[in-house]
């Protein structure tokens, strides 16, 4: 019980961001596009950005064009420090 409560708030400090996956060229790992927007501050100005991260996907399981939850952890590799949290939108048929 005690190990079940340390991971539900290990979980709940995690960063969660979604997104869309935009390459999965790579073996268990996706580059996942997150848009954000922001004010400038002297120019009251909405930017609109895209940030991609490398998210790891152990069973493969989202393609290109799903849109996903990524959880941030700990660094896998040198450019990987999310996991792919679940597929939020895609095509759920193929397998």
């Amino acid at each position: 019980m005690a190990a079940e409560e340390q991971k539900s708030q290990r979980d709940s400090r995690r960063k969660l961001l979604q997104g869309t996956v935009v390459s999965d060229k790579m073996n268990k790992t996706r580059v996942v596009q997150v848009k954000w927007a922001s004010k400038h501050s002297k120019y009251d100005k909405v930017e609109r950005r895209a940030t991609k991260y490398k998210a790891h996907d152990e069973k493969n399981e989202s393609k290109t064009g799903d849109v996903v939850q990524i959880m941030e952890t700990r660094p896998l590799s040198k450019d990987k420090r999310w996991t792919i949290h679940n597929i939020v939108k895609g095509d759920k048929s193929v397998v």
